[in-house]
Order: structure tokens, then C-alpha cells, then sequence
């Protein structure tokens, strides 16, 4: 069955100005501290047109609860890919290396009169008898809060 995230986030910019965001290795780096990562690479390689971005980070579990940390262990290893079809859209897969589960989706960039949303749109599919649908929860529950990070970290990049 799964768990459907939609989250949208909005900046004052234009989309080209958002999708250069995006893709820029700094700007990741940095919302992969904002986000309480313990270690990150950031790869993005590519043109305008076409861009592909990985990002493999190591959270703590800290604010996972006790039925889960069995689960997912003291700390997680994240790897995030985004394949790029052009400037405004993506094709996106989180996954956790060695854990049964998934979470696929796109990530599409619209604007209007100057300020663009960023509509990120998953599909969490946890592999786990009894409990995949309370940790398919949880994992939109982070996942919204990783968003939201990530979205103050864009607001603060481009306004300065």
C-alpha cells in the first residue's frame, strides 16, 4: 500500500533561480548540516537541461521513537538521489541501504508572478509485516521535517 508525502515550499524567486539552487553542491552541504547530518557527500553532475544528484548523509536516531530504533539503529545512513529531466522537475529516490523498504517520487518547480513552489511528492513503501505503516508514518513525519529545513535553509541562501 504505502504512505503518500505531498509537501510544498515556496520561495520569493524565480524557478531557474530555485532549480540553480537545487543543484548547487554548497547549498546541499548546507542543508545537510541544517538537517543534523553526521557526515554527507554531495555529487551533481550534469547540465541545466539534465542534472543528476546524489546525497548520502548519516543522521542520529535521536528523535525516533524506541519501536523503530530496532528498525533503524542508533544512527541511518540516508541516500537520496534526484534525476533531473530539465530545469523544473525531478525524478527523486530516498533510500536507506540495507533496510526493506522505498520512497519514490518527483519534485516539480512552478512559478507564478515571481515566487516559485518546490511540490515534493513521495511514495513511502516500508517491507516490514505488522509495522509498516506506523514506520511509513514516521518516515513521513522526518521526512516533513527534513523539508522544512530544507526550505529555510533556501529561503536563507537566496536572500542573501
Amino acid at each position: 500500500m504505502g504512505t503518500r508525502l505531498v509537501h510544498e515550499m515556496t520561495y520569493d524567486a524565480p524557478a531557474i533561480e530555485v532549480a540553480g539552487m537545487l543543484t548547487d553542491p554548497p547549498f546541499r552541504e548546507t542543508v545537510c548540516r541544517n538537517q543534523r547530518a553526521t557526515s554527507y557527500t554531495v555529487e551533481i553532475e550534469g547540465s541545466v537541461d539534465a542534472k543528476a544528484v546524489r546525497i548520502e548523509m548519516e543522521q542520529p536516531t535521536d528523535q525516533v521513537p524506541s519501536f523503530a530504533k530496532k528498525f533503524i539503529g542508533e544512527t541511518t545512513t540516508i541516500v537520496q538521489t534526484e534525476t533531473w529531466r530539465g530545469p523544473l522537475e525531478a525524478d527523486v529516490t530516498v533510500g536507506i541501504p540495507g533496510k526493506p523498504g522505498e520512497i519514490t517520487g518527483t519534485v516539480t518547480l512552478a512559478e507564478a508572478d515571481g515566487v516559485t513552489t518546490e511540490t515534493v511528492d513521495l511514495e513511502i513503501k516500508v517491507k516490514i509485516p505488522l509495522v509498516a505503516g506506523k514506520i511509513e508514518e514516521l518516515l513521513a513525519k522526518l521526512l516533513g521535517s527534513a523539508l522544512r529545513a530544507e526550505e529555510r535553509t533556501g529561503r536563507e541562501w537566496l536572500g542573501r
